[in-house]
């Protein structure tokens, strides 16, 4: 005989079920790659027309860099990145406009708490651990290649 405790749970394990999202994973995988697709279709746009234009590689990596981290920036603001990054998922986070989201975001968020604890304080929130967790492995694989090339296992 069900106890209420078990009838409680069971209802509260059935609305869990009723709840929670139903993925699809190739169809995530599909939108992700058409999300990834069209944001690097743009930078490569913008790479050839640089080129174009008289720009050397460097200046036109930069100046792609640069819109695209602008154009993600401007779609956060308008609050649209987030529509576009919860349809495309990684897609849409792992690129450079996905780095640029993750801080425009908390900037925008905490405004209203000033300019020092407010962005200051947190708009690194997101970003932060990608950046420190970056420079750290960098540091680590360079003493890495630099030992291995005064050992002579390479070079």
């Amino acid at each position: 005989m069900e106890t209420g405790k078990e009838r409680r749970e069971q209802a509260y394990r059935d609305y869990v079920k009723k709840k929670t999202p139903v993925h699809s994973l190739p169809a995530n995988m599909a939108k992700a790659f058409l999300t990834g697709g069209v944001i690097c279709t743009v930078g490569e746009f913008i790479l050839n027309y640089s080129e174009k234009m008289g720009l050397g590689k460097e200046a036109g990596a930069a100046w792609c860099c640069i819109l695209l981290i602008f154009a993600s920036a401007l779609l956060t603001g308008l609050n649209l990145y987030g529509r576009i990054a919860r349809w495309g998922g990684a897609g849409a986070l792992v690129p450079i406009t996905g780095f640029a989201n993750s801080v425009a975001a908390p900037a925008i968020e905490y405004k209203k708490e000033g300019q020092v604890m407010g962005i200051g304080c947190k708009i690194f929130t997101i970003a932060g651990p990608v950046i420190l967790y970056g420079i750290f492995t960098s540091s680590l694989l360079g003493f890495v290649y630099w030992a291995a090339l005064e050992t002579g296992v390479i070079g």
